[in-house]
């Protein structure tokens, strides 16, 4: 259990850190307010090969990163709206990993189809509860800049929804074409032994 855990340790600091170099790449600007990017491709990958445990907390630590190293200064304006934007929200897109079981049990099966549709509904799940708190924080603490007459928590809801659905359509889009081709990648070994033909008769 100890080299487990190390291993999922291990696993999620990388894949943590993925996501940010992602985060850094050029993503989809539609406004100042609305960008969408691929970078929850490594956590969502997490999700599929640990569950919820390992890829939350792989979403802690890419926030983190982004507070340690990345442009998140400019975007916190109190230590609470930090908290909940960049530590909350981030790890919160582990909740794609409570389709853990299924997923894997649909590859392992050969039942392809099935287990690409549940990484869709996954992603989804995961990309929503991110931006749930991203919701809250924008009308919270962002409402003052939306536009004139605009009630802040229709702004943070459109702002917020759009980049969601978008992330969540390019990141599907992507981990369908890669997924379909090298599910290997979320289908850790087994480390159970395997019975002999004199234990299963």
């Amino acid at each position: 259990m100890k080299k487990l855990g190390l291993v999922a340790l291990i696993e999620a600091s990388f894949f943590a850190a993925l996501a940010f170099i992602f985060d850094l790449l050029p993503s989809i600007r539609l406004s100042p307010s609305i960008s969408i990017s691929f970078a929850m491709v490594p956590i969502f990958l997490l999700a599929f090969r640990w569950g919820f445990k390992v890829s939350a907390l792989a979403g802690f630590i890419w926030g983190l990163l982004q507070v340690a190293l990345g442009d998140a200064a400019g975007s916190i304006l109190t230590p609470l709206q930090g908290f909940i934007e960049y530590f909350v929200a981030f790890a919160f897109t582990g909740f794609a990993g409570f389709f853990y079981k299924p997923v894997q049990a649909a590859f392992r099966k050969g039942k392809k189809t099935s287990a690409l549709f549940l990484v869709i509904m996954a992603v989804f799940v995961g990309s929503v509860a991110r931006y749930f708190w991203h919701f809250i924080a924008g009308f919270i603490f962002w409402g003052e800049y939306a536009p004139e007459g605009m009630n802040p928590v229709w702004f943070s809801l459109v702002a917020n929804g759009v980049t969601a659905l978008g992330a969540a359509v390019l990141c599907s889009i992507l981990l369908v074409l890669v997924l379909s081709s090298a599910p290997a990648l979320i289908l850790r070994k087994t480390t159970a032994p395997v019975p002999s033909s004199k234990q299963a008769s």
